[in-house]
């Protein structure tokens, strides 16, 4: 004899339905729930986020102020022993130049020129009535110094055209040289001032050495 299985009733079909509505809301409830914790922790990370930034851009400011102070301070350390280099070389210089043939007889400090709003300065000026000696001092003495040096060296007369009858000739100091620097300078016809054993300035350049007059340059 074959099962006979009766149809659901409406009221059990209405019953199933209201079950299945009451699932639906309190799945959707929990979605909002779900829903309302993810923007809360969204939230969360964003202000997160902002502190973050906020912190960065304090520790960047902080490292800027200090970058800057230690630049400062170097400045100041360097522009200190640069100070030293030139009273060192000032006190004997006249001599040392007379001994090799260029018989100056005034020295003038940071010599210093102004023309259309442009200045230059000369750390060392030696002169007589036709000689000039422009003295570069350096605490430091690298190549890259005397190129600047070189190029001075060709707007002198523009800034100084007092000289223009003069010969012209210059050296370089330096507390340290590094680079071989004095050679370098040594090839571009420049003295090159150095503190000897004695801890006196001396020049470097040997007795075979002919400056080069940049006058004529």
């Amino acid at each position: 004899m074959a099962d006979q299985t009766s149809e659901p009733t409406f009221t059990e079909i209405l019953e199933l339905f209201k079950e299945t509505a009451t699932r639906f809301k309190e799945t959707d409830a929990k979605f909002k729930e779900t829903d309302a914790k993810f923007k809360e922790t969204d939230a969360k990370f964003k202000e997160t986020d902002a502190k973050f930034k906020e912190t960065d851009a304090r520790l960047e400011r902080r490292f800027r102020d200090t970058d800057a102070n230690l630049r400062r301070l170097e400045n100041l350390f360097v522009g200190q022993w640069g100070r030293l280099m030139e009273a060192l070389v000032q006190p004997g210089v006249l001599n040392l130049f007379r001994a090799r043939g260029i018989d100056v007889h005034y020295v003038y400090p940071r010599a210093k020129s102004q023309q259309n709003g442009n200045t230059m300065e000369i750390d060392l000026l030696l002169e007589n009535a036709t000689d000039i000696l422009i003295v570069e001092v350096k605490t430091t003495l690298r190549v890259g110094d005397i190129d600047e040096f070189l190029e001075d060296l060709r707007q002198f007369l523009h800034f100084f055209p007092r000289y223009a009858n003069h010969h012209i000739y210059a050296a370089v100091a330096g507390l340290q040289i590094e680079e071989n620097a004095d050679r370098y300078a040594y090839k571009q016809g420049l003295f090159v001032l150095g503190i000897g054993n004695e801890g006196l300035v001396q020049i470097k350049n040997d007795e075979k050495f002919k400056p080069r007059d940049f006058h004529l340059a």
